[in-house]
């Protein structure tokens, strides 16, 4: 068990964020909040909607999909502009009081058009949210990731790229698009049916991560690298039963957003397994440490820290947190701190 020294060190620590969604990390008050003012509140207290959102001890481990269920609900209230600018700027502060200073948010604009929102108003509206906690948060720094849904299609994901591109880093002097992402189911949707997309969004100046292996085995952590360009993973789970893969991976320094809690949640790391962040870092393959989905999962970077304690230090976990900034797509001259 962590020592009082340990976890004041843990949160002195200026971390990192390269791997959070939206939908899955709004702070449960926050939705039920969203809901009642809509008169869309499907229980009738917040404890048995905590229940809806948050992933109960029965559902771990029952793979991906069920994890995914869980990102129902805040749907309902995130299809509206001021929504997603205050779920966006209620994430941010959740993340800065657990320490985060370079926070990289990730999103799907087009699963939150279906009220009439564009995609464009649906990126904006994050931004918006974003700025603001800029504003207010002293060495808080923001970027966005944007995501293409894989059971969509490659089509769609080319224009999910363009939009992207068009709210680019580039095109802002606060907050910007600074990635491009594919997510969601990962089996029959393979990384090289979105070359295209990725093609886009690399020209358009983005950085370049993908899901993949999570759900499936090491040969899709290949295409990603091979197919689409990309100079992160996010889970990557399944690259540590490939030798060659792993040492690819070092060679190139192409970064793996670790996520311990949401890999064991969803089955992608079965429980009294170690988790594959250490052979990772065995083998000199950048990692940064991530919390995919803070709602869903019931966690926090700080959480998150305290599982490497097990097995790191301070200095090493502080290390960690200091060399992901190099792998981060916010530009360094937009940093604070």
């Amino acid at each position: 068990m962590a020592s009082d020294q340990q976890l004041e060190q843990l949160e002195a620590i200026a971390k990192v964020e390269l791997h959070q969604h939206v939908d899955g990390s709004i702070p449960v008050e926050v939705t039920w909040s969203l809901m009642r003012q809509h008169g869309l509140a499907p229980v009738e207290t917040m404890e048995e909607m905590k229940r809806l959102l948050v992933l109960q001890p029965e559902e771990e481990g029952a793979g991906l999909l069920k994890y995914l269920d869980k990102f129902h609900y805040p749907l309902w209230v995130t299809q509206f502009y001021e929504n997603i600018a205050e779920v966006a700027y209620a994430i941010a502060r959740e993340a800065y009081a657990q320490g985060v200073r370079l926070l990289e948010i990730r999103y799907a604009p087009i699963i939150h058009v279906y009220a009439g929102l564009t995609p464009r108003q649906a990126i904006v509206s994050l931004l918006e949210g974003l700025n603001r906690a800029e504003a207010e948060l002293e060495g808080l720094t923001c970027g966005v990731i944007i995501i293409a849904m894989r059971h969509q299609g490659p089509h769609i994901a080319k224009i999910i790229a363009r939009q992207a591109v068009a709210e680019g880093q580039g095109l802002h002097d606060r907050v910007g698009v600074i990635g491009f992402d594919i997510a969601g189911a990962e089996r029959g949707n393979p990384p090289k049916l979105f070359r295209e997309a990725y093609e886009i969004a690399r020209r358009g100046g983005l950085g370049l991560t993908a899901h993949a292996g999570e759900d499936e085995g090491p040969e899709f952590v290949w295409q990603a690298v091979d197919d689409l360009g990309v100079r992160r993973i996010g889970h990557g789970c399944s690259a540590v039963q490939d030798k060659e893969l792993l040492r690819r991976l070092a060679r190139d320094q192409i970064c793996i957003e670790a996520c311990l809690t949401s890999n064991y949640h969803t089955g992608a790391v079965a429980r009294g397994e170690e988790h594959p962040v250490f052979t990772f870092l065995q083998h000199g393959v950048p990692v940064s440490i991530c919390t995919d989905n803070t709602t869903v999962s019931n966690t926090s970077q700080l959480r998150e820290n305290r599982l490497l304690l097990e097995r790191l230090t301070i200095d090493e976990i502080a290390g960690i947190h200091d060399r992901a900034r190099a792998h981060s797509f916010i530009p360094a001259e937009r940093r604070r701190v």
